[in-house]
């Protein structure tokens, strides 16, 4: 008797937890959202005493099941459910746009290195009401592809302004197209705040840049030569611009760099100044090695038009486009 009586109660608890597995996992998810953090812990309660259920990484898929003020219940793809802070989930649609922002990046040329200065918000467009995707943490490596200039929202002082009757002068600062890598495999895309950027400027381009009293915008790698010990040189096209961010243009000044062979050190080949060029400058060298040119669109007279270089050695040169008036010649400076 007792035996039949345990054997009757084992199959009630086990029916009992396949009807409360059923039910849980039989629920309608009200949408499907993703991890939006490095990392997010599920809660087990909503209250301020509560316990970690687990933790999902960026970019999990999540069922959102309901929701409480600012809190969601979500549930994993292993069926484990806890509780989330909406600002730590990504939407169906956010999560797409990141993806196709990933594959925009992934097909420009990278205009300049760097790495975050601080944390950082990673967001999904140019501005700061822009969706965050993520927080970056300091030193993060990023490639750097367009420059946005984005008005600065309003202040209240800048408001009360208006209201007197002054124009107030519109402030812009500078957004960058950036990838992050997260890891060796992983990375993601989207919009930076200019100044929470620290550029890997190669050496020793911060220091002639810093003489010249010009901001560093992008740079390139225009061809190599070996010096007289045998070591390769990198020569470099540097782009820079004068005054604070915010400008129309995203550089202004362009220098190329040259290894002197006679001084062992880089010389200033090519200066030219009042141009406002866009990013991206594109670089194709001739094969086999020979001369290397170099394009970008420049906005100077107020509609795009494409400005064509060349290098042949140490002398760069601006190439003719039909119709117009002889280029200046280029300049070989020391320093």
């Amino acid at each position: 008797m007792t035996r039949k009586l345990l054997l009757g109660f084992a199959v009630l608890i086990v029916l009992a937890a396949g009807a409360y597995y059923r039910f849980r996992h039989a629920q309608t998810p009200l949408e499907i959202a993703y991890a939006g953090n490095r990392t997010v812990t599920l809660q087990s309660t909503t209250a301020q005493v509560r316990e970690p259920i687990t933790t999902v990484n960026y970019g999990d898929r999540l069922e959102v099941l309901k929701r409480f003020q600012d809190q969601v219940n979500v549930r994993t793809t292993t069926g484990l459910t806890g509780w989330v802070n909406e600002r730590d989930l990504l939407s169906t649609d956010v999560w797409q746009k990141a993806a196709d922002l990933e594959k925009r990046t992934s097909k420009l040329a990278i205009q300049a290195r760097g790495r975050t200065k601080v944390l950082t918000n990673l967001r999904i467009d140019a501005g700061r009401d822009g969706i965050r995707l993520r927080q970056l943490n300091k030193n993060i490596p990023l490639e750097i592809f367009e420059r946005r200039a984005v008005e600065v929202p309003t202040s209240g002082a800048a408001t009360a302004q208006e209201e007197s009757g002054e124009p107030a002068l519109a402030k812009k600062e500078d957004w960058w197209l950036v990838r992050a890598r997260t890891s060796e495999k992983d990375s993601v895309s989207g919009w930076i705040l200019g100044r929470f950027i620290e550029l890997d400027v190669p050496q020793p381009l911060p220091d002639y840049a810093g003489s010249a009293g010009m901001r560093i915008v992008s740079w390139s790698e225009l061809n190599k030569v070996v010096d007289a010990s045998g070591k390769s040189r990198p020569q470099y096209l540097l782009l820079g611009a004068h005054g604070p961010e915010g400008q129309p243009c995203d550089f202004s000044t362009l220098r190329v760099y040259t290894w002197g062979k006679q001084r062992q050190r880089y010389e200033t080949a090519y200066v030219e100044s009042g141009v406002c060029g866009k990013l991206p400058v594109d670089v194709k060298n001739s094969t086999p090695p020979g001369d290397t040119r170099f394009s970008f669109t420049d906005l100077s007279n107020g509609a795009p038009a494409q400005r064509d270089y060349v290098m042949h050695q140490t002398i760069v040169r601006r190439v003719k486009q039909a119709g117009e008036a002889k280029p200046r010649k280029s300049r070989k400076l020391t320093r």
